[in-house]
């Protein structure tokens, strides 16, 4: 055997536990990246898709059952579904994450957040519901009765609003924007950063700030792309949801960590 140097510096790769690669470094706040890099989002997410095709559509079934299950519960059902929301999308990203190094991926990891800081990932859920009963204020003063058949989605409801809808409507989707934003990426930088919820809302927020515009590409393409799942008997859905749940991994990657 040979003598060993003290001084030479050690000659094994450093990378993250239970990746296949190493993560590079990690961008507080996350990195601007280029248009293109929406396109790439999903591109990745449909990668992991295709290892575990099954396992995918299993659980985009589940995650539909229950929340269309807890949104038929009168007054709480909303609430419930925002604290929950958290927790799966933090399952989901522990799985992704498995998926990268050819690990066990199954049903039983959209469960997986409710062993792993479930108390931060349901603080998010009730801080985004809370948020949510907030942006709803203004629009209730603004349609008035309208707002309860516009909740309704009952059709000969909405067909009889007036413009008071439709001003309803955009200022909902302008509130409702920045609170996405804040929520898109919250998961995984709890699961994996150990951030307290404030501030992975916070991180969340700047770094879909930072890449607004490859945000538009990736909202254009899934727009597209669910055209196209629903004329099927919507069956492509069960493509079409497995992979947006993974391409909030997958650009979580991308934006979080600088290349090496």
């Amino acid at each position: 055997m040979g003598q060993i140097n003290p001084y030479e510096p050690p000659r094994s790769p450093v990378a993250d536990v239970g990746t296949a690669a190493p993560l590079g470094a990690y961008v507080q706040g996350g990195r601007a990246v280029e248009a293109g890099h929406g396109w790439t989002w999903i591109a990745s997410a449909f990668h992991l898709f295709r290892k575990r095709v099954a396992a995918w559509v299993v659980i985009a079934i589940i995650l539909g059952v229950i929340f269309i299950v807890l949104s038929k519960l009168p007054l709480v059902g909303w609430a419930i579904n925002a604290l929950l929301m958290p927790v799966f999308a933090g399952g989901i990203a522990l799985g992704c994450r498995a998926l990268e190094d050819d690990g066990d991926f199954g049903v039983g990891k959209l469960f997986a957040g409710f062993g792993l800081r479930t108390g931060r990932l349901v603080t998010i859920g009730a801080l985004s519901a809370v948020a949510g009963i907030v942006i709803m204020i203004p629009v209730f003063l603004i349609m008035g009765k309208s707002f309860f058949a516009l909740m309704s989605g009952d059709p000969s409801a909405l067909a009889m609003l007036g413009p008071a809808a439709a001003i309803g409507f955009l200022l909902t989707l302008g509130l409702s924007i920045p609170l996405y934003m804040a929520l898109w990426f919250a998961p995984c930088l709890v699961m994996f950063h150990d951030l307290e919820p404030t501030q992975a809302l916070a991180q969340s927020f700047s770094a879909c700030l930072k890449n607004v515009v490859p945000f538009l590409v990736y909202g254009v393409v899934v727009m597209i792309f669910a055209v196209l799942a629903a004329i099927p008997l919507g069956l492509g859905f069960l493509v079409l949801v497995p992979i947006v749940l993974a391409s909030i991994y997958t650009a979580y990657r991308d934006i979080f960590f600088a290349p090496l």
